[in-house]
């Protein structure tokens, strides 16, 4: 038998390493919780206006988010989030801004920055014609059979796995550029503003080809980043296509489910892209893939510095959100004032459509040019150093599953390309079948089979 202190040093120990465990995850897990629940709740309140008690039950109802109380100031368009009472963080929302959390800056500061908002134009979009505005034709292409697709997109928002929890809230499909799908989950609408997460990725890529085809930036080019400007600095050979191509070689983990340089950035830090600039390099520039929203923000602050300061806050507003009658998109900050760019966008379902829609026309609207003429082409060729050829300009493409070497999507063209964003934000386009579909969903388990879901759609095109 073991002697009684031998048994009670060992609970002890136990004991200690445990309540030290717990010390440990509080203190570096605890801020990113609460900063997550209060970015959330902020923007899902005062930017998509929706309930909080629906918000709690959906949103934030799963663990660890579930761990952190959310208090909604109104008044003080803000929300502070807490657990038992630690890590204290505040988001506040600013009117056409956004919500942005408080950050290694004074809440005085934050609210005192300077940024120039400007309206959408005063249009009764029911009157004009999809797609700038939002009056659909009778007429039904020929070339789909009806009810094979409004079963397949039905079919999408069942929940046929026990247990799990698809919750796909839309979805729309144009056919041809023409909208022959569309279908909300309950307490959604066309209205809504739905939080797109990393499909902002895709539209920070659409502003970087406008500022090329503006011949403001080159991205062939070192990327015109101050932290790197050395020419002894290994760093300063990135460019900026590695950089949308995510072969930038920076030392950045991207992994959400403790903390790494990605949390830590997104709910830690004021200056998003400075943090990440700072990074080291883990691998020679253009030589490794690694997925990294770090990437993405340093984009984004290129784009900053590549226009004029008092007209940063309206540029995405002016040279594509408008132009293409996006009239309900928004990018949100961080505490420097730089756009989120690999996260933080809102828009209504049919506005994510018109932005698959504009590369499904190869950058071309409304008899405009808006991106360079090859940069769709460009956006879709994947580097030569990418083995699972899955990636082009901050968009994913039907590349090689890294188990099998197969497509990803192996029932789905291979020329398809898609905007995605965390727990389902989808925009898919596939031009040889003519299709842009956007699926929006809170699955967190990853049990929604998009494969499937794309596979029923096509087969409802009469000559797929």
């Amino acid at each position: 038998m073991f002697p009684k202190k031998l048994i009670l040093r060992i609970c002890f120990t136990v004991i200690l390493i445990a309540l030290l465990w717990a010390i440990h995850f509080g203190w570096v897990s605890f801020p990113l919780i609460s900063g997550y629940d209060a970015k959330q709740m902020c923007s899902c309140v005062f930017v998509s206006e929706r309930d909080k008690t629906d918000i709690d039950s959906s949103e934030l109802s799963e663990y660890p988010f579930n761990m952190a109380t959310t208090k909604i100031d109104i008044t003080d368009s803000s929300v502070t989030a807490s657990i038992w009472g630690f890590a204290t963080k505040k988001a506040v929302y600013r009117k056409g801004v956004g919500c942005t959390l408080i950050n290694n800056i004074s809440e005085s500061e934050l609210r005192s920055q300077p940024f120039t908002t400007i309206t959408p134009p005063a249009l009764n979009t029911d009157t004009i014609p999809w797609p700038m505005g939002d009056k659909i034709p009778d007429k039904f292409p020929a070339a789909i059979d009806k009810t094979k697709l409004d079963n397949a997109v039905a079919k999408s928002f069942t929940e046929p796995y026990p247990g799990k929890k698809q919750r796909t809230r839309a979805v729309i499909v144009l056919y041809d550029g023409q909208i022959v799908a569309e279908k909300y989950a309950d307490h959604f609408n066309r209205n809504s503003i739905f939080y797109g997460w990393s499909m902002a990725k895709s539209f920070t890529a659409a502003l970087i080809g406008i500022l090329v085809k503006q011949r403001k930036l080159d991205i062939l080019k070192s990327a015109p980043v101050a932290e790197w400007k050395d020419l002894s600095d290994p760093r300063h050979a990135i460019t900026i296509q590695q950089l949308l191509q995510q072969m930038s070689g920076l030392d950045f983990k991207e992994d959400y489910t403790q903390s790494s340089d990605v949390t830590n950035m997104l709910y830690r830090k004021d200056n998003m892209a400075g943090y990440v600039a700072s990074l080291p390099l883990a691998h020679t520039p253009g030589k490794v893939f690694n997925y990294s929203s770090g990437n993405s923000n340093i984009l984004s602050r290129i784009i900053r510095h590549s226009v004029n300061e008092n007209e940063y806050s309206t540029f995405a507003q002016r040279e594509l959100f408008y132009k293409t009658g996006m009239y309900h998109t928004s990018f949100e900050p961080d505490a420097s004032g730089t756009y989120v760019g690999s996260s933080y966008i809102n828009a209504t379902a049919r506005d994510y459509a018109r932005f698959g829609l504009l590369y499904y026309s190869n950058g071309a609207w409304n008899g405009e040019q808006l991106l360079p003429k090859d940069w769709v082409e460009q956006t879709i060729t994947s580097p030569a150093a990418n083995k699972l050829k899955n990636y082009g300009y901050q968009f994913w493409l039907n590349g090689f599953d890294k188990n099998d070497s197969k497509k990803q999507f192996p029932d789905v063209p291979a020329d398809m390309f898609y905007c995605d964003g965390y727990a389902g934000q989808d925009i898919y386009i596939i031009p040889s079948k003519k299709l842009v579909i956007l699926r929006l969903g809170l699955t967190l388990d990853h049990s929604f089979n998009e494969n499937s879901f794309l596979k029923e759609i096509i087969e409802s095109l009469r000559n797929n």
